[in-house]
């Protein structure tokens, strides 16, 4: 039997080991020049802020007149609001007002959405613009011919048997109708040069429209809507202004709600991007 030096073989047997790693090394298979997959950059947004308190107390005033005539306890009840139940505040956060005056009753919502794509290969940002494009999709906005799916050929808004006036595609679940129309033909005092139709709207986060409509409260009331809606980055901001006149005959002015809608909604994307 062949003597083999202690220092001989300790070497065969490391020369072993390493030939055997490198079979079971998986980046030994790999090619040269092979595409890696990268993951797609989060979104800007990792929170959202806190509903209740995002619009300033001032605004507030301005939005719902009613409530500066309650005695300071019921004032400072309306302003601090009623917070969206959600389950991942993370995600969706939101906040409710409400107002009564002699005159008219006004309601404000502000709603924050935080878009996450859990696909590696697309970013918060297209997921979010998947999100916004759907709800400008089911807004209906008007074409450049003036028509929307949900108007009739008179140009009133279209409602069922029951007065509801609530078509499936508002994003809002109320009628979308031309702001300037109401159940009579007339006007609401608008300018006529200045379009107050639903639309998109500039300068605002990175897509905006707003939508207008006036529906049927029972069967006499009427109140109107304006919802404004935008994007900026990977967080959806909806804001609806609500005015419901006491007197039946009254029909609610949009170029006043659609001022404020859109101006509340610019504080906010303001205070996103700080």
């Amino acid at each position: 039997m062949a003597y083999v030096p202690g220092v001989a073989l300790l070497v065969a047997l490391v020369a072993g080991c390493s030939a055997g790693s490198d079979a079971d090394d998986p980046a030994a298979d790999s090619k040269p020049g092979s595409p890696t997959v990268s993951a797609a950059p989060p979104g800007k947004y990792r929170t959202l802020p806190e509903s209740c308190s995002a619009v300033p107390r001032s605004t507030l005033k301005d939005l719902l007149p009613g409530a500066a005539d309650l005695p300071q306890e019921q004032q400072d009840k309306v302003y601090e609001g009623t917070a969206t139940v959600t389950y991942d505040t993370d995600r969706k956060v939101g906040c409710r007002w409400k107002s009564d005056a002699p005159d008219a009753s006004r309601n404000l919502s502000i709603d924050f959405e935080r878009v996450v794509s859990y696909d590696p290969a697309v970013s918060d940002d297209d997921r979010a613009r998947e999100v916004y494009a759907k709800k400008e999709d089911a807004a209906a906005l008007p074409t450049s011919s003036g028509v929307t799916p949900s108007e009739t050929p008179s140009g009133s808004a279209s409602a069922s048997a029951s007065g509801s006036g609530t078509p499936s595609g508002s994003p809002s679940g109320i009628s979308s109708a031309s702001p300037s129309a109401d159940p009579s033909g007339s006007t609401s005092g608008a300018d006529p040069d200045e379009d107050l139709r639903p639309r998109l709207l500039d300068g605002l986060g990175d897509a905006a429209f707003l939508d207008d409509a006036l529906t049927l409260a029972g069967s006499t009331a009427q109140h109107r809507t304006v919802s404004v809606v935008f994007r900026t980055s990977n967080v959806i901001v909806t804001v609806q202004y609500t005015e419901q006149p006491a007197r039946v005959t009254e029909v609610p002015d949009s170029r006043e709600l659609q001022e404020k809608a859109q101006a509340l909604a610019r504080k906010l994307d303001e205070a996103l991007s700080d």
